[in-house]
């Protein structure tokens, strides 16, 4: 079997690393908001190449965390809107609502699956206050009209970095385009970790110190509250594990590009839909996504032939439960995007051998 990820693969090539400043960190008897963390926040901030980083528990309270911050600096308030794709993670609209913000659900691109930008102005209201990017499956989402746009409206651009860690637009890093980005270090990431974790990056210190404040219960000194915060703070085990990894992103990213120059150049069947190659650097292929009207045999397929797959997402956000108040919205775009999503296996630790298999497996595949 080809899995989708092979976690113990890849975290076996830096086994030995790992172990080892596990022992210290055991060893130190210290195990939150110590060295580990305080180098990661350095190390992330040199990768970035500037700005402000402050480590925290995932990369949902990330992006929760900045919303709570503007609303404490007076920047947001609830009931404030907040632009943001309809066919995202539940996790950037949770980030959202859980501030008792309004999140305004906008159709992507039907080509590169991000945010369309030129369908943001119409919905701008008297109320709108931010505009979340997700770089989407690691494409970047962002361009100067959408720098002009935020400019003109007074908005805050937030970007959801979950997938996309190392992708830069003209030479500049993702996470560090916008007023701030959410980071998450979920396993499966580009970037993963060997738990929960996640970080938020921003060029504004005022801002900085108020999520790192919020993230400790709302103190910046023991006992002594300045908001009602929540706690979400990264471990040192965590910190020193990333320490190790974050090391190895970029290697592992032209990995991942050359899989996907592979696929692209190779998979010839029209009854799949292919990604855009994108520019180089622009795309760091958290995810390798394809389309087919008839997704669910197609996946089924793949199985019978050892190959796994993964469907990023099987259901719109204003279709799940949670959120039934929006299920009346016509997303049509969105809809039918997550009817024919399917994911195939791209990860550093896939051979030559693994990738060919899956192109001589897809290439073979005719539709009932």
């Amino acid at each position: 079997m080809i899995k989708f990820l092979d976690l113990q693969k890849i975290n076996a090539q830096y086994a030995t690393e790992l172990k080892k400043v596990a022992a210290e960190v055991i060893d130190s008897g210290w195990f939150l908001l110590g060295e580990q963390v305080k180098q990661f926040e350095a190390n992330l901030v040199a990768f970035q190449e500037g700005g402000n980083a402050v480590a925290v528990a995932n990369g949902l309270d990330a992006l929760r965390l900045i919303f709570k911050a503007y609303i404490e600096l007076g920047v947001m308030e609830e009931g404030d809107e907040v632009i943001v794709p309809a066919n995202t993670y539940i996790a950037s609209v949770l980030a959202i609502t859980d501030n008792k913000l309004v999140p305004v659900l906008v159709e992507p691109d039907f080509d590169t699956y991000n945010l369309d930008l030129n369908l943001i102005e119409s919905k701008i209201t008297s109320k709108t206050k931010a505009i979340m990017v997700v770089h989407l499956y690691g494409s970047v989402c962002w361009s100067e009209e959408l720098e002009i746009l935020a400019k003109k409206y007074n908005l805050q651009l937030i970007e959801d970095n979950a997938q996309a860690i190392g992708a830069r637009w003209k030479g500049i890093r993702t996470g560090d385009l916008g007023d701030a980005a959410g980071f998450s270090f979920y396993p499966g990431k580009n970037l993963g970790a060997l738990g929960d974790s996640g970080a938020v990056t921003t060029k504004d210190p005022e801002l900085a110190k108020a999520i790192r404040t919020l993230a400790n219960y709302g103190s910046s000194q023991k006992y002594v509250n300045q908001y009602q915060g929540l706690n979400s703070r990264m471990d040192e085990m965590q910190a020193a594990f990333l320490n190790v990894k974050l090391r190895y992103v970029d290697v592992e990213t032209m990995r991942r590009q050359e899989i996907a120059k592979y696929y692209i150049a190779h998979i010839k069947n029209d009854k799949i839909l292919l990604p855009s190659e994108g520019k180089v650097g622009e795309h760091v292929w958290h995810l390798f996504v394809i389309r087919s009207t008839n997704r669910d045999e197609l996946q089924a397929y793949l199985q019978e032939n050892q190959i796994q797959t993964l469907i990023h997402y099987p259901i719109p956000l204003h279709k799940q439960e949670c959120y039934i108040s929006m299920s009346d919205i016509s997303l049509p775009i969105t809809e039918l995007i997550h009817e024919e999503v399917l994911s195939l296996p791209i990860s550093p630790v896939m051979t030559q051998e693994d990738v060919e298999k899956v192109v001589e497996v897809l290439n073979s595949y005719t539709a009932v």
